[in-house]
């Protein structure tokens, strides 16, 4: 019996050449690995020292190595193609009817209805703590919650859907300002009728509006003065229109691309109202009677001056922009051992989605404070 002969082995396969087709990809992958360290190691060595020490070591490097070379040109471009395109003027702004920008943190509550009404019951009893507070130093205080611009212009919002809870706590603040006895001004009636109280592409009013709102403070206000004082006001106007870059604009990211990548800017004439000196150059004025206490609302459209125009008086202003529901108050109350004997008035203005904002790290900590 024969057997059969095993078969005779292959011949080995010739070796395959390696496959160098990934060398580009990879030299250009360790091209921009050496430039990113680079930049990165440039942007370390020249950061700024002092604010790494006031915003903390993590924070500053995020910002320091977060922003690329023309990275600003691409998201400014960005904002500008996708309001062309799709009319999005990104997280924080909205446009109602053509031109008509507003403030989505006015149209619905930023952290959720919850959160909203939680920080509103807050604000409650901080603001029935310091009326009582200024009551006790024989200073008396008068409201004026700012409505938002979505609800005076809400023939422009277009479809814009807005909140029913905030647009009712207006309502519900007002009441609560009369049962804790604080003199309040409504400023819904002095704003409604007028032909633009608020600026098209700007969360705050315009001069007409922040003038009817001056008006409707000041009678209220006069009767705790014991009538108009004796301060005279020059009111400085520019001889023509002049462009204004609404805030609107800016928060969407828009401001530094040309006309028709953004919404059209609006003219309006500008405008100083400055207290006329009546005394000699070393003279230190009258004493202080009124001091305004706010957010922006109170800062924009000349409005200390026109508040003053119409109580006869300088008023003392230490609003500041950001400070939404309480952080002029707060920064106030904190040196009101340093506040003028003659001091008879404080003036509070906020705009009113401020009463829905979640609270702010020092109202909290105020919260917390209460007796």
């Amino acid at each position: 019996m024969s057997v059969a002969a095993p078969p005779a082995p292959k011949p080995a396969a010739a070796p395959t050449p390696p496959d160098r087709r990934h060398i580009p990809f990879a030299l250009v992958i360790g091209v921009l690995l050496a430039a990113g360290l680079l930049w990165g190691g440039w942007r370390l060595a020249t950061a700024d020292r002092g604010a790494w020490q006031q915003a903390g070591a993590e924070a500053a490097m995020n910002r320091t190595l977060g922003a690329l070379p023309g990275q600003s040109g691409w998201t400014r471009w960005g904002a500008g193609l996708r309001w062309r395109l799709l009319g999005d003027l990104g997280p924080q702004v909205a446009e109602g009817c053509p031109g008509w920008l507003f403030y989505r943190d006015g149209l619905r509550p930023a952290a959720g209805e919850a959160v909203a009404a939680a920080a509103y019951a807050r604000r409650l009893a901080l603001m029935r703590h310091w009326a009582q507070r200024l009551r006790a130093h024989g200073v008396q205080l008068v409201v004026a919650t700012v409505p938002d611009k979505s609800r005076i212009e809400a023939a422009h919002l277009c479809g814009l859907p807005v909140s029913a809870t905030m647009q009712a706590r207006l309502d519900d603040w007002q009441q609560r300002l009369a049962a804790a006895g604080v003199r309040h001004v409504d400023l819904r009636p002095a704003l409604t009728d007028l032909p633009q109280p608020y600026y098209r592409t700007d969360v705050h009013m315009a001069p007409e509006g922040a003038e009817a709102a001056a008006a409707a403070i000041g009678r209220t206000a006069l009767p705790l003065l014991g009538g108009p004082g004796g301060q005279r006001f020059d009111d400085q106007r520019g001889a023509a229109p002049e462009p204004r870059m609404g805030d609107l604009i800016v928060l969407a990211g828009l401001e530094h691309l040309p006309e028709g990548w953004r919404p059209s800017l609006e003219s309006f004439v500008p405008e100083r109202i400055v207290p006329v000196a009546s005394g000699g150059l070393l003279d230190a004025g009258p004493p202080a009677e009124v001091l305004l206490v706010g957010d922006s609302n109170g800062l924009r459209s000349e409005f200390p001056g026109r508040l003053g125009r119409q109580l006869g008086r300088e008023v003392w202003t230490l609003s500041h922009d950001g400070g939404y529901f309480s952080g002029a108050m707060l920064a106030a109350l904190a040196q009101q051992d340093r506040w003028p004997a003659s001091l008879k008035l404080v003036v509070w203005t906020f705009s009113e989605l401020s009463l829905s904002l979640p609270l702010s790290a020092d109202e909290a900590r105020a919260a917390a404070a209460l007796p």
